[in-house]
């Protein structure tokens, strides 16, 4: 397994430490209730240096980046960050991730743990019809071994990283980065966010991940930040209805199927990989919609639970769900027939062979 920058330091405080996506993870320390409410409302850190860090330079940078992602890429300016996903060409989504733009031939692409060597094999045969070559000092280069990441993340967390800046950053923008000094070390400092929550995420080469970690600790300190493990992370992304790769979508789900239309521009000139099915899909809507829903009768959802009519006809699966912390139910995303998709209709989720009750709800959840 591999181990991060700051590995050692979850073992030092006593985490629960899995393999996550080839990694010695922490998956909790206090409890994922109390680590979940840590983060809503004061501060926790993240380790998520597992991410995959890729970088797409040169004069093609912006028709490779048009092509592979459904999102608009042309849109960004420097220091803006974009979320988006890459079609695979079957309907599906190789990934979701986000776009960083450096300047007009310079992106970093934030990538899934899991998925980073097939989305850089993806990048590397789309970018080799253009003509781009992949390799150290190449236009197409893979630095995620290199990069280390920590997310802080709640309301006073913008609080902590300020202490260890020296430039403003209280009030960056969301969806924003800025190539910075943090804790003095050289650092990409964005504005995205996992939880709903507030916060940013510092990216550092790993060498410099020892320095970091002192520096927000002590900065941390007075406003009680605590680590936070990727139990916790799980259920305050599903509270926001954020996706999750492997669960909300993967290589068979269209975005926009799973709601994702928003990230999905046909732009003119943009024929991005399964433009025209996409199109299709919007104009003539699709058979399965991803909803958000809560349980009526007491009950907790799971991964592949199956959903169903209320007279027990089966109309969908459960993707993600679990107990929320904050609101003291069960809840979850999945997808379903779209007849029973609109916000208020009731469906029943099968639990050891029993129907219980649950309601489609917008989303997020809080």
């Amino acid at each position: 397994m591999k181990t991060t920058a700051f590995t050692k330091y979850h073992i030092a405080a006593g985490a629960k430490m899995a393999e996550f996506a080839g990694y010695n993870m922490p998956i909790e320390f206090s409890g994922i209730n109390d680590e979940h409410m840590t983060v809503r409302q004061g501060a926790g850190v993240f380790d998520v240096s597992h991410m995959g860090e890729i970088w797409v330079k040169g004069p093609k940078a912006l028709a490779l980046l048009q092509r592979i992602t459904s999102n608009d890429v042309s849109k960004l300016y420097d220091g803006k960050v974009q979320y988006s996903c890459m079609p695979n060409g079957r309907g599906g989504i190789v990934d979701d991730i986000l776009v960083y733009r450096i300047d007009a031939e310079t992106y970093l692409l934030v990538v899934n743990a899991a998925n980073v060597e097939k989305d850089w094999q993806h990048i590397c045969a789309e970018g080799a019809k253009m003509g781009l070559q992949a390799g150290h000092g190449k236009e197409l280069y893979n630095a995620s071994d290199e990069i280390c990441q920590l997310a802080v993340q709640g309301p006073l967390a913008m609080k902590i990283v300020q202490k260890m800046c020296d430039e403003p950053v209280e009030e960056m923008e969301y969806y924003t980065f800025r190539k910075m000094r943090v804790a003095g070390c050289d650092a990409i400092l964005s504005i995205t966010g996992y939880t709903g929550s507030g916060g940013c995420e510092i990216y550092v080469a790993n060498e410099d991940g020892d320095k970091l970690w002192a520096a927000l600790w002590e900065a941390g300190a007075e406003y009680g930040l605590k680590n936070i493990g990727l139990g916790a992370r799980d259920t305050l992304r599903l509270e926001k209805g954020f996706c999750l790769y492997g669960n909300d979508i993967d290589d068979t789900t269209s975005p926009i199927e799973a709601g994702l239309g928003w990230i999905t521009k046909f732009a003119d000139g943009k024929e991005f990989i399964d433009r025209p099915l996409m199109e299709k899909q919007k104009a003539d809507g699709v058979t399965r919609k991803l909803v958000g829903f809560k349980m009526i009768d007491r009950g907790i959802p799971r991964h592949g639970y199956v959903l169903a009519a209320p007279g027990g006809a089966p109309v969908g699966h459960v993707t993600s769900g679990t107990m929320s912390p904050c609101l003291k139910v069960g809840f979850g995303m999945g997808y379903v027939a779209a007849e029973f998709a609109k916000p208020g209709t009731e469906i029943a989720v099968v639990i050891r062979d029993r129907l219980l009750k649950a309601e489609v709800v917008k989303i997020p959840f809080v």
